[in-house]
């Protein structure tokens, strides 16, 4: 195990030249720098902000989706069966012509009969529209809020105006507290939006986005551990940008505001292109990068 950490976290990867794990690990006094203990700090903030997403859409989501009368639809319910129940669960939600015909035969019912308990219990799982509002609603306020936070912090950034900043002196960078809620914030939210899939009603895309949560865990993780949070933080920036957009016009759809729906929905594709097409890569990460050598003062330039 100690030979693969030690492979995994290799110096010559994850640093520059004739910088090591432990330059990091001992700063001169007053100086702190991004140490993987840190990220623990993310797990309880996740549950806490777990908790502040429940009380937020049952006091201020759910009102927000009776104010604009969007009630929850009473789905006819599928008869209780055990055979097509443990078919359901273990073989298949939509059985093919086949296996309709077994059913059909071993349960002495019509066909159509058949159909139409897959059709009530598949309907039965689907989260209503109240439901999809609130969770909407609360992914809206918190990519909103975070969004705004991360413009506040870095417009009075350096590397914001000139990404060469995001590199001079690396990895020697000083671990501010604006830098530190930034990332912890964000992580946490996406191990809170991870945990939530097991209590959430079990959808579709439930593999689909239980990777993306986890690639952006790993990826929010390792920049966090590598000091990269400069560049990070405009990274994560350039992608909320566009987040609290799409929720809003998810809002507008389930509030059956089409219009408006349409409207921020284009707005949301042009930002969204111009985000994460244009400037994500040809300025956030394609910028031209400065290391300093410790064998060679001078700058060393390379593009990413």
């Amino acid at each position: 195990m100690a030979a693969l950490s030690a492979w995994f976290w290799n110096e010559r990867f994850w640093l520059p030249h004739n910088v090591t794990w432990a330059d990091l690990a001992d700063p001169a006094p007053g100086v702190e720098y991004p140490k993987a203990g840190h990220l623990l700090s993310a797990l309880p903030l996740a549950l806490g902000i777990f908790a502040v997403r429940i009380v937020f859409e049952r006091c201020i989501a759910g009102p927000c989706a009776s104010l604009l009368q969007i009630q929850t639809e009473l789905s006819r319910r599928a008869q209780p069966n055990a055979v097509l129940e443990k078919v359901f669960t273990s073989i298949t939600k939509s059985p093919d012509s086949r296996h309709l015909e077994g059913l059909s035969k071993q349960l002495d019912w019509d066909v159509r009969k058949v159909q139409r308990w897959f059709r009530q219990r598949r309907n039965q799982d689907k989260p209503s529209t109240r439901t999809k509002f609130c969770e909407s609603m609360w992914r809206f306020t918190f990519y909103l809020c975070i969004f705004m936070y991360g413009i506040r912090f870095l417009w009075q950034s350096p590397w914001m105006w000139d990404t060469r900043h995001c590199w001079y002196n690396y990895p020697y960078q000083v671990l501010t507290s604006g830098l530190y809620y930034y990332y912890i914030t964000e992580l946490a939210f996406y191990w809170s939006l991870m945990f939530s899939q097991f209590t959430d009603i079990k959808r579709k895309d439930f593999l689909i986005m239980f990777v993306h949560h986890l690639a952006t865990i790993s990826l929010i993780s390792f920049s966090y551990v590598n000091n990269m949070l400069r560049v990070g933080s405009l990274v994560m920036c350039v992608h909320d940008t566009s987040d609290f957009l799409l929720e809003a016009a998810k809002l507008a759809n389930y509030a059956k505001y089409q219009r408006l729906c349409d409207f921020l929905f284009v707005v949301f594709s042009m930002i969204f292109f111009g985000t994460r097409l244009i400037i994500f890569p040809f300025w956030s990460v394609s910028h031209p990068c400065v290391f300093l050598d410790s064998d060679w003062p001078a700058a060393v330039f390379y593009s990413r």
